[in-house]
């Protein structure tokens, strides 16, 4: 009976919480979400030198950031540091880092502690795209993509995450996409590698969650194509949203498991 009433217990405390979260989504569909404040926050943009890093790093300068601006390209790289002291940047520090090597991100880590402090807001934004059917692709520039896209982001966690959990405070930014959501016709590795980053930034997340680190907070950004260098002359259409629909209805698609049974079938 006690085992009973526990069960009971938990499931009213679930539907509880359930339908809080429901009202206060609903509440703040309506109500705009306070903005986060970065003035002051020290922020680390990987592949600052161009592109949507760049972008994000300007956007954080007229907020009022200091700014840590890694890229392997020093002198693209040193061009965003100077455009983002003209925006107004709290401070604004560039280094060269070549963010597929362990090593190098480790090093190059434990300079930005020493020299600026330690980094609140990490964005891991460095990403490499070849563009090549699958067999088309040579093995080291699918390695490199696993190495930029992903892997470079084990690196930087290990390297700036346990600073965030001692001090209660952070913001870890994975930029992903939408090609980490869907597969790509012609973008095998790089999809690969953004699932990949994908799967790795929820899984800590659902770390820090679990050990009530309330402070630690974690975004995952899945953009489509941006019009930047890295993707240049790429193209796409849209299907407006309720032709979408109708067409995933005429496909069944909302149907799909409705018969699975292979999880009855005795092996």
């Amino acid at each position: 009976m006690a085992s009973i009433l526990g069960l009971a217990q938990e499931l009213l405390v679930f539907l509880g919480k359930s339908v809080f979260i429901v009202l206060e989504s609903l509440v703040f569909t309506f109500i705009p979400v306070p903005r986060k404040k970065v003035a002051g926050e020290i922020v680390l943009i990987t592949g600052a030198g161009s592109g949507l890093g760049r972008l994000l790093a300007l956007k954080f300068a007229r907020l009022g950031s200091v700014l840590v601006l890694w890229d392997i390209n020093q002198e693209g790289n040193e061009e965003t540091r100077e455009m983002v002291q003209e925006a107004g940047a709290a401070g604004a520090y560039a280094y060269t880092c070549d963010c597929s090597r362990r090593e190098d991100v480790y090093r190059v880590a434990s300079q930005v502690k020493k020299e600026v402090g330690d980094v609140s807001i990490l964005i891991n934004n460095a990403g490499i795209v070849t563009g090549r059917k699958f067999l088309d692709c040579p093995d080291e520039l699918m390695e490199k993509s696993l190495d930029v896209n992903f892997k470079a982001h084990l690196w930087t966690y290990k390297a700036f995450l346990p600073a965030m959990i001692a001090n209660d405070h952070g913001h870890l930014v994975c930029i992903s996409s939408s090609a980490g959501l869907i597969g790509v016709y012609g973008l095998a590795d790089y999809c690969a590698s953004k699932f990949a980053a994908f799967g790795f930034a929820e899984t800590v997340f659902f770390e820090t969650f679990a050990s009530k680190q309330k402070g630690i907070k974690t975004t995952i950004v899945c953009p489509f194509f941006i019009k930047t260098q890295m993707f240049e002359g790429c193209t796409s259409s849209f299907l407006p949203p309720k032709l979408g629909m109708l067409l995933a209805e005429y496909m069944g698609a909302f149907n799909f498991m409705d018969g699975f049974t292979n999880s009855k079938k005795k092996d």
